[in-house]
């Protein structure tokens, strides 16, 4: 039943940390329109008309291994030139944050809402948690998206196991941390139902790892770092949600898999105690704010093996701003530094608009010649 063994023998003995010759690209979220009607070889103005097909197309041409979340109409969202309508969420500016009807305008608010409506619908969720149909659901869209990439992207794991996040996403940042700071016991409590909820899709998920149904690597995502580093203070996180994290992505530590945290910000602080409770790899390293990419690559997983590393071109500083030589340059010392087994390139987050079409093609042209010569 292992469909995928035979998908891209690059890719899959970069999972299994096996000795290569290349390095096996990984997928590209690019998001500027035309960038995407240029890497897919089709005339301007295609992908607004059919999202679905130039995606695709531009993944393949970019030479994409590995893809694990699909996201075809995403950009649709922006311009040439970012976002071209306001957003209005609670992190976005929204003048007003109502949830089941209540207005969430202080610290209290949040917690009368966690505790009215939040925590009984966790209750029930984990109550009436249905295993099978939850296999069901995650099989059918995974062997769907597999067909779909064809015989040269591996589809691996992206959100069906689940972890307790901080959510200010829901409350906005003002409001969500004031109740995180004055009410550490409701968080914790918000935390343990999360993963009480959490350790059911773990569990399930990890039945199909360890039946060898899924290709084993799966990336955490989570944004609990700014530039200056973790949101709230990292002794608070080891008090009330590492406890939790560790407990509910056990099974899925258990299996062996390749789990790879997704890194937004700064969070060396986080590094260390992620491994310590099984992570075992990492992607999207913003270097300009502190994350030391040779400092995590000489890491060690908790069992002594070196880390699995999905090392990338900066977003937020060499692509939009450098040339192309520095996008050769920062290519070089991803690969010269990065793990002698269980490394793959792409960017190191979504590629937004304005990045200038000489570098987007010196990154295609870099990872081509890395897939093939590896480091030689």
């Amino acid at each position: 039943m292992q469909y995928y063994m035979d998908r891209n023998p690059l890719m899959m003995d970069t999972i299994l940390r096996k000795g290569t010759v290349g390095i096996p690209t990984a997928w590209v979220h690019v998001m500027e329109h035309g960038h995407l009607d240029r890497i897919a070889g089709v005339a301007a103005g295609s992908y607004r008309r059919d999202p679905d097909t130039v995606y695709l197309a531009a993944m393949k041409n970019i030479g994409t291994n590995m893809l694990d979340q699909y996201i075809p109409t995403n950009p649709m969202e922006m311009g040439d030139r970012g976002y071209e309508t306001p957003l209005n969420s609670a992190t976005t500016g929204a003048a007003e944050i109502r949830r089941d009807g209540m207005l969430i305008d202080s610290p209290e608010s949040v917690v009368e809402h966690l505790e009215r409506f939040v925590f009984p619908r966790l209750h029930d969720a984990i109550a009436n948690f249905d295993e099978p149909a939850v296999l069901d659901i995650v099989m059918k869209h995974e062997l769907t998206q597999q067909e779909l990439f064809g015989e040269s992207m591996l589809k691996t794991g992206y959100g069906f196991a689940k972890i307790p996040g901080l959510d200010y996403g829901t409350y906005g940042y003002e409001h969500y941390f004031s109740a995180y700071a004055l009410y550490p016991e409701v968080m914790e409590q918000h935390f343990s139902l999360q993963a009480d909820w959490a350790l059911l899709h773990c569990t399930a998920a990890a039945k199909l790892y360890e039946r060898k149904l899924l290709p084993p690597l799966f990336r955490l995502d989570h944004d609990m770092a700014d530039s200056r580093g973790t949101l709230v203070n990292i002794a608070s996180l080891d008090r009330i949600w590492f406890p939790h994290f560790a407990r509910c992505i056990a099974p899925l530590v258990n299996t062996g898999i390749r789990l790879i945290w997704h890194c937004d910000g700064n969070l060396m602080e986080m590094v260390p105690r992620l491994i310590d409770a099984g992570v075992n790899g990492f992607q999207g390293f913003q270097y300009e704010d502190g994350m030391e990419y040779k400092k995590i690559c000489a890491m060690k997983t908790r069992d002594g093996d070196s880390l699995f590393i999905w090392a990338g071109v900066s977003v937020t500083r060499t692509l939009p701003f450098g040339k192309p030589r520095d996008v050769k340059d920062e290519l070089a010392f991803l690969v010269e530094n990065g793990p002698r087994t269980g490394l793959m390139l792409g960017a190191s987050s979504s590629v937004a608009p304005g990045v200038p079409w000489e570098n987007i093609q010196t990154m295609i042209e870099g990872f081509a010649h890395y897939r093939m010569y590896g480091r030689r």
